[in-house]
């Protein structure tokens, strides 16, 4: 491991995209410390961390998201959301509406026309999102607009500025993907949760008594021991063998190798959970808003208890194999294999195989789905009993979003180092 970075700061050009990355990383670090014009931040902030008002909820997993700067409401408060909500929406949509499959298909030129939607779609969400959080802090946690403006007019500062926010986040997340390392707007997901570690293992601590410190001790010798075996689920792969006929062209005879498709155990990656936390936490917001006493009783059955705990688990395996039938389409596999010359041994073309490769992907959706909500559920049913933020903050969520992240930007530098015959982090 140690061998591999070395290398990869051999190499001139890697270097280079290196130390971009971690100065634009850096860079949407400090923007998350400068707060809201017209904000009165330390109340804010004592209010908002009060274990009563935030802890556990929706919002704490938003703030934990946006590395603590919704808690401070900074100018990047939204955080990447917006986005990562925008581009879900798009892809969703590629299999619903005619025209933009059609533009995924066209390479480069439809790329750019889907990403420019998904920007537009960004900021559209961002200026939702920025109303209806001036709106919720001003009912849940007391929030009090700076006295010297008029009322309107700070509103309207603040909502701006959190929109603009999100287009700078935006804006620096695809410049490391273009010019740095990894995916850009994956690289500012980790680094806010990795920013939230020093302090929620020192909130975990407490007054340092023993008992504090052995629980920290043993979540974080737990949280070290299921790492690998996440490591071990994202990678594993069940791979379809396929089989290419010879063809004779003119004196050259063409085909007949092997290859197969890979399809993960893990194919829908964390987007079933935000789909799950999203439907789960709406009714909470729209409490938050309308103060219904009947609508609050409503959300807090489903963001608490058990009944949050099997709903968080049947949500998370439905979306599963949703998102999973809407990104990979076994018709579509099988016509362009039928047109290459392929076939799966043992299994007639056409229907037949398109049946088998749903079969195939069906078998492994369901306990990728089972291993999703695990990781989701457990760890929130440990901080309802312990009530330990280290738990809520670093929870199976995080964990594998960190995980998934992280080896991601490994296997781009790792194709990189081969490109320049040095050895990379996967041996």
């Amino acid at each position: 491991m140690l061998s591999a970075i070395l290398n990869a700061f051999r190499v001139p050009e890697l270097r280079r995209k290196i130390i971009f990355t971690l100065a634009i990383i850096a860079l949407y670090r400090l923007g998350s410390f400068v707060p809201v014009p017209g904000i009165p931040v330390n109340e804010l902030t004592a209010a908002f961390n009060n274990p009563d008002a935030a802890s556990g909820s929706m919002m704490g997993i938003l703030n934990i998201f946006s590395g603590n700067a919704l808690s401070r409401f900074s100018v990047l408060s939204l955080g990447i959301m917006p986005y990562i909500t925008s581009s879900i929406i798009m892809q969703l949509m590629q299999g619903v509406i005619p025209s933009l499959q059609r533009w995924s298909r066209e390479g480069d030129t439809g790329q750019k026309k889907i990403t420019q939607i998904t920007r537009y779609l960004t900021l559209a969400l961002g200026l939702i999102n920025a109303i209806g959080y001036l709106f919720l802090f001003q009912a849940q946690y007391g929030l009090v607009l700076s006295p010297n403006l008029p009322s309107l007019f700070s509103s309207a500062v603040i909502v701006f500025t959190l929109v603009a926010g999100v287009a700078l986040i935006m804006w620096m997340g695809e410049l490391i993907t273009q010019r740095g390392v990894g995916n850009g707007m994956s690289l500012i997901i980790f680094s806010n949760i990795v920013a939230g570690f020093p302090s929620a293992i020192m909130e975990s601590l407490g007054q340092f008594t023993p008992s504090s410190i052995a629980f920290t001790a043993l979540i974080i010798i737990i949280v070290l021991a299921v790492i690998p075996g996440i490591v071990l689920i994202e990678r594993a792969q069940r791979r379809i063998p396929i089989n290419y006929a010879k063809r004779i062209q003119g004196r050259r005879v063409m085909g007949g190798s092997s290859t197969y498709i890979p399809l993960k155990v893990n194919g829908a990656g964390v987007i079933p959970i935000i789909f799950a936390s999203a439907l789960l936490y709406f009714p909470a917001q729209l409490a938050a808003f309308f103060n219904v006493g009947w609508l609050t009783t409503f959300s807090n059955w489903l963001t608490h208890g058990a009944l949050n705990w099997i709903m968080t688990l049947a949500l998370i395996v439905f979306f599963c194999f949703f998102y999973t039938s809407m990104v990979f389409n076994p018709q579509e596999t099988a016509s362009n294999l039928q047109k290459q010359g392929g076939f799966i041994p043992g299994v007639r073309p056409g229907a037949n195989t398109v049946q088998y490769i749903k079969n195939v992907l069906n078998r492994i959706t369901l306990p990728g789905g089972f291993y999703i909500a695990c990781i989701a559920v457990i760890p929130t049913i440990l901080f309802s009993f312990s009530g330990n933020y280290l738990i809520h903050a670093f929870g199976g969520t995080s964990i594998l979003i960190m995980v998934g992240v992280a080896l991601d930007t490994m296997s781009k530098i790792e194709s990189q180092l081969k490109m320049y015959h040095y050895e990379g982090f996967f041996k």
